[in-house]
């Protein structure tokens, strides 16, 4: 069955990417592995599984970001109240054995870089996603961001995993008086082809 009209709005026509965030409320941790759990559940390619997650909810966490965040960043981002940097395990291969019964599919990834690298970007960008489509569904805002410096990231919170940085996202509850009026969206005919 399709979900009703209510949940379309509120993960689509009614979401909004924040400018602001609300101070006066935080995201509570439980909602974390709320969070994991339902993205985890989006397939991937093999259901192999790369992406991976790390949540910035300290003051401490968010200030040793700060100097990997581009300029116009920093403000929307050290204010948000959780900051989740969407990462890739390279290695994510090493669990096929329980993620996926097919024989040998571990040798087709160890023996690929370019086809591993690819298979994980591809993988971790859509379960990022997913997690983006969940924290809109539990009645969070998200602020999805690029412009950062990606080194940095890694050698900061994922160096010891071993995991690549994919982008970032900002958790927590919009200021709603501060929205923009909603930027323009290309139409379909400009964009589909029916083939």
């Amino acid at each position: 069955m399709p979900v009703d009209e209510h949940a379309l709005d509120c993960l689509f026509r009614e979401a909004r990417t924040p400018v602001k965030w609300r101070t006066d409320k935080t995201v509570p941790e439980e909602l974390f592995r709320v969070l994991y759990d339902l993205a985890k559940l989006g397939p991937t390619s093999g259901n192999c599984s790369p992406a991976r997650f790390v949540f910035l909810a300290s003051e401490d966490a968010k200030a040793r970001l700060k100097p990997a965040l581009s300029a116009g960043n920093i403000e929307k981002v050290m204010t948000a109240p959780v900051v989740v940097v969407v990462a890739q395990d390279p290695m994510f291969f090493e669990n096929f054995d329980r993620l996926n019964a097919e024989a040998d599919l571990r040798s087709w990834f160890a023996s690929d870089v370019g086809l591993s690298e690819e298979t994980a970007s591809r993988n971790s960008t859509l379960t990022g996603a997913y997690f983006l489509m969940a924290a809109r569904a539990l009645g969070l805002d998200v602020l999805p961001m690029s412009g950062f410096d990606q080194a940095m990231v890694e050698d900061t919170f994922l160096a010891a995993e071993g995991w690549r940085a994919n982008f970032l996202l900002c958790l927590g509850y919009a200021d709603h008086e501060a929205e923009p009026a909603r930027a323009a969206r290309l139409p379909f005919a400009e964009v589909c082809r029916v083939l």
